[in-house]
């Protein structure tokens, strides 16, 4: 079974992987992938420096982030153009990916995708599964990880598709706003009702 692992910002969901990984599960991790299809020499780099121009390239010949994100922060059409280019390429890989541990024998697969509705990725999963924090929680939470104002933390919350609603579309949602042990113990019954362990 292929299970989409998703959450909001600062809701735990680096950390329900890593546990996931105790159960020798693989996880394919969008954000790790998303940084690979941009190093110096990948095809995709070299398409983003074609279309948005050399200054995106930085000193090491890689990325130069900061410079793209404000192109593409203040420009709807760049930023769409931008991700025409990456969502494909990063799909791909996710999907050799998941092939790849399936030919190892690995029976079950989890995808760590941060936007998985908002990108409308679930057709690539059996089922999803939602990292959750009640609002006041993920606000603290966001706050202290990155020592931004609660004015800062509230914007980034708010850029996002909300925790909420998020909710009401994963197949299972493990509340994480508890201990790390209860945590544990929703995932631990979970994979076990899933028939994943």
């Amino acid at each position: 079974m292929d299970i989409g692992l998703t959450g909001g910002i600062a809701s735990g969901k680096s950390t329900i992987a890593d546990m996931i990984r105790k159960y020798n599960i693989p996880i394919v991790d969008a954000d790790v992938i998303a940084r690979q299809v941009v190093e110096p020499g990948e095809s995709t780099l070299k398409e983003i420096f074609r279309l948005f121009g050399s200054e995106m390239e930085a000193e090491d010949g890689g990325l130069d982030r900061k410079r793209l994100g404000s192109v593409v922060f203040e420009n709807e059409e760049k930023r769409v153009l931008l991700n025409s280019i990456l969502h494909p390429t990063i799909r791909k890989r996710m999907l050799d990916e998941v092939t790849s541990y399936k030919k190892q024998g690995y029976p079950h697969v989890v995808l760590d995708i941060p936007l998985l509705f908002e990108s409308k990725l679930t057709h690539m999963v059996e089922k999803t599964l939602l990292a959750y924090v009640d609002g006041e929680t993920q606000l603290k939470r966001l706050m202290n990880r990155d020592g931004s104002s609660e004015q800062e933390a509230s914007k980034r919350i708010q850029s996002q598709m909300s925790i909420e609603e998020k909710k009401a579309l994963a197949d299972a949602v493990i509340d994480n706003t508890g201990t790390r042990e209860r945590t544990e113990e929703q995932l631990n019954s979970l994979l076990k009702n899933w028939k994943v362990i």
